[in-house]
């Protein structure tokens, strides 16, 4: 049960909006029942996020990364749409730079977990409005239609509100790549090692306006060197504020 006293949403001294979500189970990954399924989503497990969080509703935008870095580092530019063109430790950095400034520790990026429990929102099919391919672009933007992101919020959000969940850029996890779900956190945690290095490889999530309708499905996973910039438009991040 969510304490009534919690907010059910909540904007930051940058304008980040961030939409508050409530602990619950899902069922993570897909199987072979799916169509178009990768190994790598499997075995289905189920998850229990134990405490509500808020996620950002939208992806940072290159206007929020501005603010916070100084520097717009996309290549796809445009003030509302999302910051692309950035590693996973560059957006490390932003979060260090936005706690300190709200004088906090509770920024940081979502655990794959509590991703997919987002993006699913209460949903097991293969995106969040369902099953079929053909109504994917009333809710993404994908599959290399246009030269470029678009700005955020201009499709139609998922059943908890949350935009651009599926296609537009990558997303950036907190999680260590692993090939599969096995002997991963049931509660919803990330998947971390112990000795990290700089070669290992982070998660991103959602697909991108440059991905298939495949890869943008709800279990979809890709995944990259946390040093890595994308010489495209493909990847960006949004922001968990932890309550």
């Amino acid at each position: 049960m969510i304490n009534s006293d919690i907010r059910r949403s909540y904007v930051n001294y940058i304008g980040m909006e961030f939409i508050m979500v409530p602990a619950g189970e899902f069922e993570m990954g897909s199987s072979s029942d799916e169509m178009n399924w990768y190994r790598n989503e499997k075995p289905v497990h189920k998850v229990t996020i134990n405490k509500a969080f808020y996620l950002s509703k939208y992806p940072v935008t290159q206007k929020q990364w501005t603010e916070i870095m100084g520097k717009n580092p996309s290549r796809s530019s445009g003030e509302n749409k999302p910051v692309d063109r950035i590693s996973w430790n560059d957006a490390q950095k932003f979060i260090e730079i936005l706690n300190n400034r709200e004088d906090t520790d509770k920024y940081r990026l979502p655990s794959e977990a509590e991703w997919e429990y987002t993006c699913r929102a209460g949903t097991n099919m293969r995106y969040s409005f369902g099953d079929s391919e053909s109504e994917l672009d009333k809710y993404c933007c994908f599959g290399n239609k246009d030269v470029g992101s678009h700005p955020v919020g201009q499709k139609k959000p998922n059943p908890w509100g949350f935009y651009d969940m599926h296609g537009n850029v990558w997303e950036w996890v907190q999680d260590v790549y692993h090939d599969s779900y096995e002997g991963a956190p049931e509660d919803g945690s990330a998947w971390n090692e112990t000795d990290l290095s700089a070669r290992t490889l982070r998660i991103l999530r959602g697909g991108s306006w440059q991905t298939s309708a495949v890869g943008c499905r709800s279990a979809s996973r890709y995944y990259m060197p946390p040093v890595v910039r994308r010489k495209s438009s493909r990847v960006g991040f949004r922001l968990l504020r932890e309550i």
